[in-house]
């Protein structure tokens, strides 16, 4: 009879020195993962340019990584449980760094995509599998620490990642963006193996389920380039998007069924049953889709409507990570004693509370002002992924937990995906609507209008450069409006998943509720 990961037995913690390099390789290879979504960002103008082809183009480097990476999250509990989770986690890592390298030699763009797409595909099981390896490593009473290191790095990645893509872009080039992942993943691999090949989890063979595997590709595939394309082709105006919106509907659609009835799922849809399960990732994927956002609106109004580089944008975003740097450690070694409900919705009331605060703001903020709420909006961030982390596991068996991380992970990746399609096209729409609303002010009817072009007159402003000169303050004012609308939105949405978050029912044990069993 195959062992399966239901009959092995517990392994013992990990204690003292080992643990503590365990964890520091662990967590650098996460955030070197999770870096890798955003470091890219900063750097397309510079990876266009050298390559000879538009910005439109060079965004195909952030959207084959993220396509790659969503479609093999999913599938991180079938692969551990079929090649053991410390041998998956290590080739990842190994895959990961050996694709880097080929990233940053790439001499064409079609090239750079390919290995874009190896190097998501490779790296897909890492983030999910690191939680795992950190879980199954750490004494029962800690574990709530070892969430909370996994949770900062993170959440701390994609904060940094513009700021040190540009800073190596401008100072080196594009190529080393990717080089730097060399060292960290090298070392990450050595220590990991080292440690942790003696305490390799028990694997089986289990069959492929090659429907629901195409279903997956295809149905990702599809949606995920309909996000990344669909702003840029009007969305549904589009033929193109709309044979991909229909595609990912149907083939998702068949997908959940399939798997639902499958003997072998690839992805484990039964853990929907769990209740906590499916509540924190409902609101872990909503709460993302909302951060995320955020994250991404601001930088760019900041750079297009404001006039500030891509460096100082990066600064402008970057003290977010200041407090929930500080206050993740303490929180996860206090989860135990703490309402994880109640500290959720303290995450999503200051969320709230900030983007509303945001949405305050005009063209004339100062850079100071800017910072305030970026600063007091970390004070959220641990409070929302780690107990969120917390309660989706709670009550799962060991053996589901990296299936579970996966799952969760997939979500929340698909979250900012769309959250980023869907705030950029809101952002442009209301803009386009608010700059219509302001022109109707810009005409002989109204004071305050011919007394501005009369001053420009009296300043020696010749008339169409006068109406040149008000069409660029009515796009800005149009553009900040607009962006005020979007973090509105963001506030009200943070303030609806309240309600969601007391579905999930106490107590929530540490990480895998039964880990010990």
């Amino acid at each position: 009879m195959a062992t399966t990961p239901e009959n092995a037995a517990p392994l013992k913690p990990l204690h003292g020195g080992p643990l503590a390099l365990l964890t520091i390789a662990v967590a650098f290879s996460t955030f070197m993962e999770v870096l890798d979504m955003t470091i890219v960002n900063v750097a397309v103008p510079h990876i266009s340019g050298s390559l000879g082809v538009s910005p439109s183009e060079g965004t195909w480097t952030i959207s084959s990584y993220a396509l790659a990476s969503a479609i093999m999250q999913p599938l991180t509990g079938w692969i551990a449980r079929r090649f053991g989770e410390v041998r998956t986690f290590v080739v990842s890592v190994l895959l990961f760094v050996v694709f880097s390298m080929l990233c940053g030699l790439a001499t064409s763009m079609p090239m750079l995509v390919v290995c874009r797409l190896l190097q998501g595909a490779g790296s897909g099981p890492m983030v999910a599998l690191s939680l795992t390896l950190l879980l199954t490593s750490y004494p029962k009473e800690k574990q709530g620490i070892a969430l909370a290191l996994w949770a900062m790095t993170v959440v701390v990645a994609p904060i940094f990642g513009p700021i040190l893509g540009g800073w190596l872009t401008d100072n080196f080039s594009w190529p080393w963006i990717f080089y730097i992942n060399l060292p960290v993943g090298i070392a990450a691999a050595v220590i990991t193996w080292s440690i942790l090949h003696k305490r390799e989890t028990k694997t089986f063979k289990a069959p492929i389920d090659m429907v629901g595997l195409v279903l997956l590709v295809v149905g990702v595939g599809c949606l995920q380039f309909m996000l990344d394309n669909g702003n840029d082709h009007d969305w549904f105006a589009s033929p193109l998007i709309l044979t991909l919106g229909i595609t990912a509907l149907v083939c998702l659609t068949f997908l959940v069924v399939w798997e639902i009835h499958a003997k072998h799922p690839v992805i484990d849809l039964s853990l929907f049953k769990q209740r906590n399960f499916t509540v924190g990732v409902v609101a872990l994927t909503l709460g993302m889709f909302a951060f995320f956002g955020i994250n991404v609106v601001f930088p760019l109004w900041l750079q297009i409507d404001l006039g500030y580089t891509a460096t100082w944008a990066g600064l402008a975003t970057a003290p977010v990570g200041v407090l929930a740097f500080l206050i993740s450690p303490i929180l996860g070694k206090n989860m135990h004693r703490l309402e994880l409900r109640a500290v959720v919705t303290f995450a999503f009331v200051i969320f709230a509370f900030t983007s509303w605060w945001f949405a305050s703001f005009d063209s004339n903020a100062s850079f100071g002002t800017l910072v305030v709420p970026r600063f007091v909006m970390g004070l959220a961030i641990p409070c929302f992924f780690i107990p969120l982390n917390q309660i989706y596991l709670s009550g799962l068996p060991a053996s589901e937990i990296a299936s579970a991380s996966g799952l969760s992970n997939f979500c929340r990746t698909m979250g900012s995906s769309m959250s980023t399609a869907i705030t950029v096209t809101l952002w442009q729409h209301r803009s386009e609507l608010h700059h219509a609303n302001l022109t109707e002010n810009v005409s002989p009817g109204h004071p305050a209008a011919t007394q501005f072009l009369q001053d420009l007159a009296n300043h020696g402003m010749p008339h169409q450069q006068s109406l040149g000169l008000i069409d660029q303050l009515v796009n800005r004012e149009a553009l900040t409006l607009a962006v005020n609308d979007v973090f509105w939105g963001c506030a009200v949405l943070f303030l609806l998943l309240i309600p969601i978050l007391w579905f999930a029912k106490p107590p929530f044990g540490s990480a895998g509720g039964a880990m010990g069993h």
